[in-house]
């Protein structure tokens, strides 16, 4: 077993650590600075929204129905069509002063690359109105 004593002089001896206690004070100040100032990211889609008219027409829109059945078969207002008489028709009611409603209504089994190609069409084309309905099957 070993003991200091010392080296015999009356004089204390020097302690050579850094007081770190400023240091840290100093980098939790910055921190705390630092995230103030960094802005928060906000998880927004920017849609590009209509402007509001007061002045809205009084007659009920047209609405045209899409159905796509579980196969991919697409139907007009019940009517069954096929691909290139789908683009005909969306053509023709981009071309009218008035677009109808487009309401998409697909089967709950059916491949979603089927009703993708639809969207695809009509914002190919140029329809304005176009909704989605009947997607509480899918919850």
């Amino acid at each position: 077993m070993g003991m200091n004593v010392g080296s015999g002089s009356s004089e204390p001896e020097v302690i050579l650590d850094v007081n770190t206690t400023p240091l840290i004070d100093v980098m939790l100040v910055l921190l705390v600075m630092l995230i103030i100032t960094i802005p928060i990211q906000l998880h927004a889609v920017n849609l590009d929204m209509p402007v509001p008219n007061p002045n809205q027409p009084q007659t009920e829109p047209k609405v045209v129905e899409i159905f796509i059945d579980f196969d991919g078969q697409l139907s007009w207002n019940a009517e069954p069509i096929d691909r290139a008489t789908l683009e005909q028709r969306m053509q023709v009611a981009t071309t009218e002063a008035d677009q109808p409603e487009v309401h998409i209504k697909p089967h709950k089994l059916v491949d979603y690359g089927h009703v993708a190609h639809v969207m695809a069409t009509a914002q190919r084309l140029g329809l304005k109105k176009l909704g989605m309905v009947g997607n509480e099957q899918f919850l």
